[in-house]
Parts: C-alpha cells; sequence; structure tokens
C-alpha cells in the first residue's frame, strides 16, 4: 500500500494555484491585486440619485461581506449623489460609468474610490484619456477598463464579426495601452461574456499580455439557479490557474445573493477561510431518514453562525459514521435514532426527531467556545501608501 503523508494543520490550506502576479492597487480601503485576497464585489439596484436607499442597500451588503460595491451613474442626479454615497459608506463604493465621459470626472471629483468606465459605449473615449488619466492620477482613482460583449466597441465587431474572446481582449488592451501612454497604470480590467467558455478564454488572453489585476464576471448569467453554476464553473476554470484578483456574480437576483454565492465559490476552492459547511449526502435507497429535510432543517437553524465549522447530516450506515467523524460536528442516522459526532467522538445518540436541535445546540456551544480556531474576521484591508444596475449587468 502506497503510503501519502497528511497534510500538516499548522500550514494553511492547500490551494489548487498560486495566484499570477500582477500589479498592485489599493480601491479605497481594499488592496486589489496578487498580494491581497481575491475579494468580492456586487452592484446596487436602487437608483443612485436615491441617497438613502442606496445606502440602506449598500449596509445590507456590507453586513453579507460585500468586500466592493458598485452604483450605477447613468443621470446628472446620480452623479449629484456620488459625493455623500462615497463619503457614508462603509465600504468602497466604483462609480459604474456609460455614454457620458463628464461623469468619469465627476465621479473622480466626488471622491469614489474607483470608477468603471465602458469604452464600447462612450463617446469618443480614447480622444478623453489623457484627461481622465491626469484626473485620476491627481486623486489617487484607479480605473476598472470594463469590456462587454453586449457593448463592444463597433470598430472590433467589425474585424471580429462578433464578440469573440480575442475581440474582448483586444478592447481591453488596446484601452490599457492608451493609459500607458500617459504613464497610468493603476488599472483593473473585465472582459465580460454571458458564455463561460468564451469569458474564460478572454480573460486567459488578457493573463498572457498584461499584468494588470482582473476582475472577473460572467455577464448577464442569469436567474439564480442557472447564474451560480455559470459564474462557479467560469471562476473556477480561471481561479484554478491564479487568474482572477476581484468576483462579481452576476445574478438576476437580491444583491446580496450575489455576495453569498461569492463567498461560498472563494471557499470552497479555499482562497477564503471557511465558515459553516453541511456535509450532507445526497440520500438513496439505504437512507433511514429523510436526509433532505434534516439537511434544510440544520442549514436554517444554522444561518449566520460565523465561526469555521463543518457540519455532516448524513443517513446512512455505509458512509454516515466516517463522514460524521471526520467533521466538526456531525449525525450518522438510521433506525429512528442519531448518533451525535462532536471532533470524532460520539456524544450522545439521540431519536430522530431530536437530531435537529441537538445539533444546533451543540454547533452553538462550538460557536461560544470558539472551536479549535478563531473565526474568521472581517475581509482584509490596509491602509493605503504611497506604492501602492439599470440596464448594466456587467
Amino acid at each position: 500500500m502506497v503510503s501519502v503523508p497528511l497534510p500538516d494543520p499548522a500550514l494553511p490550506p492547500p490551494v489548487l494555484s498560486e495566484r499570477r502576479k500582477t500589479r498592485q492597487l489599493m480601491v479605497g480601503s481594499v488592496g486589489v491585486g496578487s498580494e491581497f485576497p481575491v475579494s468580492v464585489q456586487s452592484m446596487t439596484t436602487t437608483v443612485t440619485a436615491d441617497v438613502n436607499a442606496t445606502l440602506q442597500q449598500i449596509a445590507e451588503l456590507t453586513a453579507a461581506g460585500c468586500d466592493i460595491v458598485r452604483v450605477a451613474c447613468p443621470s446628472q442626479d446620480d452623479a449629484d449623489a456620488l459625493a455623500e454615497i462615497a463619503r457614508k459608506s462603509q465600504i468602497p463604493v466604483i462609480a459604474d460609468i456609460h455614454f457620458q465621459p463628464k461623469y468619469v470626472f465627476a465621479a473622480i471629483e466626488a471622491g469614489c474610490a474607483a470608477v468603471r468606465v465602458n469604452p464600447g459605449n462612450i463617446r469618443k473615449f480614447d480622444d478623453k484619456v489623457r484627461e481622465i488619466a491626469a484626473a485620476a492620477r491627481d486623486r489617487g482613482t484607479p480605473i476598472r477598463i470594463g469590456v462587454n460583449a453586449g457593448s463592444l466597441d463597433p470598430r472590433l465587431l467589425a474585424k471580429h464579426g462578433k464578440a469573440t474572446p480575442e475581440a474582448l481582449a483586444e478592447s481591453a488592451l488596446w484601452e490599457a495601452s492608451l493609459f500607458a501612454e500617459h504613464d497610468f497604470h493603476d488599472l483593473k480590467i473585465s472582459v465580460k461574456h454571458n458564455d463561460p467558455v468564451v469569458m474564460v478564454r478572454a480573460y486567459e488572453l488578457l493573463a498572457e499580455r498584461c499584468d494588470y489585476p482582473l476582475h472577473l464576471g460572467v455577464t448577464e448569467a442569469g436567474p439564480a439557479f442557472q447564474g451560480t453554476i455559470k459564474s462557479a464553473v467560469a471562476f473556477g476554470a480561471l481561479l484554478r490557474q491564479g487568474i482572477g484578483d476581484t468576483i462579481r456574480v452576476s445574478l438576476s437576483a437580491p444583491p446580496v445573493e450575489e455576495v453569498k454565492v461569492g463567498h461560498q465559490i472563494l471557499q470552497s476552492l479555499n482562497l477564503r477561510p471557511r465558515k459553516l459547511e453541511i456535509v450532507s449526502c445526497p440520500s438513496c435507497g439505504r437512507a433511514q431518514v429523510d436526509v433532505y429535510t434534516l439537511a434544510e432543517q440544520v442549514t436554517a437553524g444554522l444561518e449566520g453562525l460565523e465561526v469555521p465549522l463543518r457540519v455532516a447530516v448524513m443517513g446512512c450506515v455505509v458512509n454516515g459514521p466516517g463522514e460524521a467523524r471526520g467533521a466538526d460536528l456531525g449525525v450518522a442516522s438510521g433506525n429512528g435514532k442519531g448518533q451525535i459526532f462532536v471532533k470524532g467522538e460520539v456524544v450522545k445518540t439521540v431519536p430522530e426527531h431530536r437530531i435537529v436541535e441537538t445539533l444546533i445546540e451543540e454547533a452553538m456551544r462550538i460557536a461560544e467556545e470558539g472551536g479549535d480556531t478563531p473565526a474568521p474576521g472581517p475581509p482584509t484591508r490596509v491602509r493605503p501608501n504611497s506604492s501602492g444596475t439599470r440596464g448594466d449587468t456587467a
């Protein structure tokens, strides 16, 4: 029998690949680039000019763990609201600009942490790069070049015939080169497409040809279920290669759901500290309990638990004891009862109707005692240093 060495528990959890080396930049208080954790973004769905509603939604996103938030700015009223929103938000605010170049300057002047520009639909954008670079440099404001398949520069559509990976990458690299001509390099790039295969290839091309941080996203990914699958597949394919520095899961769903999915993707890849994780069997003919209901009830009862805890809810005598024993907390169910495991030891046996309440009680006890490891803190932020939607689902 071949001996496989066990992982050292003192070492950080393994990841699939080292991060691609990038330039580093600061988006407000959040570091972006290969030296910082991959950050989770979302976008407000409120009318930005409604300051109170927008700040309320930002507060909800902040509570859900959002690192950076983007707000739409399609009108002058929205631009006028940016300064107050940027000042009062607890997380960095990015202004999302389309069509009108004047709003780029308004967002920079308002003190937004960064500005997203879409070169494909801002009038005569290339002619404005010198002025934008100067204004952004003066205020220390990074720029995200956000290329989108649905609004690609007409010149590139004519050249490539459609929004191919090559067209998306070419658009982004061309705009980045214009900023570089004016010695402005505080750039982050995104090249979004609704097809994960096209999107992944576009980012691979970018990663080969530049060292700017990359913001990942499958644009118009769809309703919650479909969008989650598309985003998880695409992000996994890229993060597996170390590609990606910020992410946004674009869903036709409340933005808080985007943040939850984003965190879960990163936790699954050990790119964020794992928090609550439910391990449950898919059920089969061997199961002697209603595993579906047990897992749903335990998940609901532990919602919001912040300690890193793996809970196994098992209903099969084949794999149940092993999975329950290997988790921090678990149950192996059968014959109308459940054996409760804590750190591999059976601590009690309870009737089936008490399994859920017992697991929740034990989880809360572990949480109160702090578990074996401290609960993960807020997303990593550092102080800046001298070196350092309405119609838009991009």
